[in-house]
Formats: C-alpha cells, sequence, structure tokens
C-alpha cells in the first residue's frame, strides 16, 4: 500500500513534467514562427532595396523624363471650372429635378448639342464646353440630420423601426432624403454657368408637381372657409351673449347672488365669453398659419444660392500628371526589376 501511494506523487511529477515541456515547445515553435513571419518580411524589403539601389540611375532618369512629360500633358489639357448652386424644391419636385440632370448627363455623353443649346437657350460652342452636371444633397448639420431621421423614424412601422439606428439611415439614405439639394456644374469653359440657371429652373416643374400644388391651395381654402364660417358663428355667439348680458342688466329680476356678490347669471355669461374670444384667437392663429403656409411655398424651389459668375477652377490629384506619372513610373520599373530577379531565383532553384 505505501508503495502504491508513493508511486502516485511520482506519476503525477513525471505528468506535470511533460505537460510543462510540452507547453515550452508549443510556445518555442509559436516563437520561430513569428520570427519566420518577420524574418520574411524583412527579407523581402532588403532585396527590393537592393533591386532598387542597383538600378537607381535607370529608374531615377525614367522618374524624370515622366515627369516632364507629365508637365507637358498638364500643361496642354484644358482647364476645367465648377460652379455650385443650392436650391430647395417643394411638392416633390426633387425627383424631376433629379431625373433631368441624368437626362443631361446623357445628352453630354451622346454628343447631342442641339438638344443641349435648346433646352438651356446656349449656343453651340458653349454646350461644347458643359463636362457634366452632378446633384447631391446640400450642406447639412448634425442637427438637420438628426430631425429627418426623426421624421423617417416616425413615418416607418414601429416595430421596424426599433431595428434601424442613426447610422444605419445615414449610411443608406438615397440622393431623394434631403431637403436642399446642391447641383455642381463642370465646363471648359469659366463664365457659362450663370446662363444654365433658366434651363436648370425649369426642370422643377412638372404634371405631377403642378397637380400638387393645385390640391394643396384647394386644401388650404376649403380650411380657410371652414375657419371662416367659425369665426362667423363664433361672432354671432358673442353677440347673443353680449345682448343676454345687456339684458340681465336692465332686468328686474334680482338674480342669484353668489358669496362673492357676483350673480350665477353674470358669472355664466362671462366665462362663456372668454371661451368664445379664446376661441377667436385659436381661429384667427389657424388662418394666419394656413396664409403664411400658402405664402412661404407659393413656388416649386427657392434658390438658395445662385451659380457664380465665374467658375473656380476644378482640380483633383488625379489632374497632377506631374507628380503622378513619376510615381507610376517608380511603381512599374521596381515591379519589373524585382520580377526579373523572381525568375532569375526560381530558375537557380530549378538548378
Amino acid at each position: 500500500m505505501s508503495k502504491e501511494l508513493q508511486q502516485a506523487p511520482e506519476s503525477e511529477e513525471v505528468d506535470l513534467g511533460q505537460l510543462f515541456k510540452m507547453i515550452g515547445n508549443m510556445f518555442n515553435r509559436l516563437f520561430r514562427f513569428v520570427g519566420g513571419i518577420f524574418k520574411a518580411i524583412f527579407s523581402v524589403i532588403i532585396y527590393t532595396l537592393k533591386v532598387l539601389i542597383d538600378n537607381y540611375l535607370l529608374i531615377i532618369l525614367s522618374m524624370i523624363i515622366a515627369g516632364v512629360i507629365g508637365y507637358s500633358l498638364e500643361k496642354s489639357k484644358s482647364d476645367v471650372y465648377i460652379s455650385e448652386m443650392l436650391v430647395k424644391p417643394y411638392f416633390d419636385s426633387k425627383f424631376q429635378l433629379v431625373t433631368n440632370i441624368n437626362y443631361y448627363n446623357a445628352l453630354i455623353a451622346d454628343e447631342d448639342y442641339s438638344q443641349l443649346g435648346s433646352l438651356f437657350k446656349i449656343n453651340e460652342e458653349a454646350t461644347k464646353s458643359l463636362i457634366g452636371f452632378e446633384i447631391s444633397p446640400g450642406p447639412e448639420t448634425e442637427n438637420d440630420r438628426i430631425l429627418l431621421y426623426e421624421k423617417f423614424i416616425v413615418a416607418v412601422d414601429s416595430v421596424r423601426a426599433q431595428d434601424i439606428s442613426f447610422e444605419d439611415y445615414l449610411e443608406n439614405r438615397s440622393v431623394y432624403s434631403g431637403d436642399i439639394f446642391q447641383i455642381s456644374v463642370k465646363s471648359h469653359k469659366k463664365n457659362i454657368f450663370r446662363s444654365l440657371e433658366d434651363g436648370l429652373n425649369s426642370t422643377f416643374t412638372n404634371t405631377y408637381s403642378v397637380k400638387k400644388m393645385q390640391k394643396r391651395d384647394s386644401l388650404i381654402s376649403l380650411d380657410k372657409d371652414r375657419v371662416r364660417k367659425s369665426l362667423i358663428q363664433v361672432d354671432s355667439l358673442k353677440k347673443v351673449y353680449i345682448k343676454v348680458m345687456q339684458s340681465e342688466s336692465t332686468s328686474n329680476n334680482s338674480p342669484v347672488t353668489l358669496k362673492d356678490g357676483m350673480s350665477l347669471v353674470q358669472e355664466r355669461v362671462q366665462t362663456k365669453e372668454f371661451e368664445l374670444l379664446s376661441k377667436e384667437l385659436e381661429l384667427r392663429r389657424e388662418l394666419t398659419r394656413l396664409e403664411s403656409q400658402q405664402v412661404e411655398e407659393d413656388v416649386y424651389f427657392d434658390t438658395i444660392s445662385s451659380f457664380q459668375d465665374v467658375g473656380s477652377l476644378y482640380t483633383t490629384i488625379f489632374d497632377k500628371y506631374t507628380l503622378l506619372f513619376p510615381v507610376f513610373t517608380f511603381i512599374l520599373l521596381s515591379l519589373i526589376f524585382m520580377s526579373y530577379k523572381l525568375i532569375k531565383f526560381v530558375k537557380a532553384y530549378e538548378d
């Protein structure tokens, strides 16, 4: 029995020793693997630098030539100018606006300058200078986005609305989501943009928008008639209560007197008169709101910011040929030299 007890701790010590040894070997293999990765990366960097250093004269000379060619092309190409306008459409005319912007771009792609000239009432030379139209949501503050999100959530089913976060809404909303739109036009002529406004302004009107405005005006007219009739009734009731008060003041019948000395009939009449006055004020506020709504939205769009008289020069990083050509040349030559070294290595490895 004692021998068995003595052997048990010894076997446990052996098992623990083997376990620690396995763990140590595992960490050693992991460290060697990570070290091998870093060594491979370092080797690739060194071999790449070696290739570049061996051929640096050819690379530098090629980059200089590419830079000169890029500079010549950059100076020879026509300048591009851009101008922007901000508009706020009403009566869902934004849908027609986006459709017409796409139509204008299609005409430019098809080089249908006669149709463009008739739409914008400009000559052929001006139409040929047009490059393209773009439309995007106008500038918005964070508060504007939050208000649009809350408006969207109210319109969505309550169960579905719980799964739509503010970030999801911003990521998935379309160009139609906003109320203000920015229209950008690019052209080779810098003083053409003002002449395009009349043509763009005509894009807001279509049959649907006209009918929607007429429907809105008809509903406002009905509401105004209803409010005016209510005001007439309130005014008639006021006259009735005034007559009642006058008749009570001249009546010989003594009214019931309360503790505060005011008669019951007089108190009732004054209370009703106050209620009628409050109702009259409420109706007049509603009438003012309806009239102001019709005045504020009596057009199909508002121009918040017009095109500039002279457009601003439009440049991007892709137009900087003086910089792009040398960079592309460096990358291309590096890939060629590295590929050549790789092929030589593969052939030597086979040998």
